[in-house]
């Protein structure tokens, strides 16, 4: 039997157990820009790569603010990141208006799984076409959570989604034991040197095309823009230990998959 007649809606399985409409949605991850979140004992930091759809176009952010203390990085469907994130804030808005406090972050996350589950169970429904990070930090300190399509959720010290990502991951998984003691300047630069490793060769990140968010104790959600977002980069860009290749795994020798590779075409379709 062919694959395209177990791909109709979400609540076909096919012979070999899968459900082609979840891949579907988390190949929409793959192909969307890549994005980078991290924590210390203090602080959780978020770094996403801006796509530019043309010369004449302006680069999209692709942060997203949710409440004072959690925000939101997002690789995927646009459209379907609006959707979650406007939930995001009705569930933070409700706990300030029944509870006079800000919502747990673990609970956000908890309440996206499940929304985005309901869709892969019901059918005329098709799954989110966007993975998140949040960052936030709360009473029991900051975090960084991954919501993927399927619904599920875990709770990471680094983690990396998006096109080329693989090469983020390699850098966080050699520097993570650092992060737990690192300053907030130092956490920066490490989801800056994590989210350059993301790019061609012959890309160079750029105000424009990098965005950084912030949170931590006595730290509002805050996203970094002009001067003090160029002073971070140029120092990745001039230091030994920032340029290009010092942390990048090689395409050809790294265990990036070619659905992890960017697509220009795909991505400008897909509006990520």
């Amino acid at each position: 039997m062919f694959r395209n007649q177990y791909d109709g809606d979400a609540t076909t399985w096919s012979p070999q157990g899968r459900i082609h409409q979840v891949e579907y949605a988390m190949e929409a991850v793959k192909q969307g820009s890549a994005a980078v979140g991290l924590r210390s004992n203090t602080h959780a930091v978020l770094v996403s790569l801006n796509r530019s759809f043309g010369d004449l176009a302006t680069h999209k952010e692709k942060l997203i603010k949710i409440d004072g203390h959690m925000g939101i990085a997002f690789s995927g469907l646009l459209s379907d990141a609006r959707i979650l994130s406007s939930f995001m804030r009705r569930e933070a808005l409700t706990s300030k208006m029944l509870y006079d406090r800000s919502v747990p972050v673990s609970r956000v996350v908890e309440a996206i799984g499940n929304k985005a589950q309901v869709n892969t169970q019901q059918y005329g429904n098709r799954p989110y076409g966007v993975g998140l990070l949040v960052a936030g930090h709360d009473e029991t300190g900051p975090h960084i959570h991954e919501c993927m399509p399927s619904g599920t959720t875990f709770d990471y010290v680094a983690m990396a989604i998006g096109s080329r990502s693989q090469s983020a991951k390699t850098y966080l998984e050699k520097h993570f034991e650092s992060f737990a003691s690192a300053t907030l300047d130092e956490l920066i630069l490490h989801g800056v040197r994590a989210l350059r490793d993301c790019l061609q060769q012959d890309q160079n990140l750029t105000v424009e095309s990098c965005s950084v968010g912030v949170v931590g104790k006595d730290t509002p959600f805050d996203i970094l823009d002009g001067a003090r977002l160029g002073d971070f980069i140029q120092k990745v860009e001039t230091t030994e230990g920032g340029r290009r290749g010092a942390h990048a795994v090689p395409v050809e020798t790294s265990n990036v998959t070619p659905s992890e590779t960017p697509a220009a075409d795909q991505d400008t379709q897909m509006s990520t």
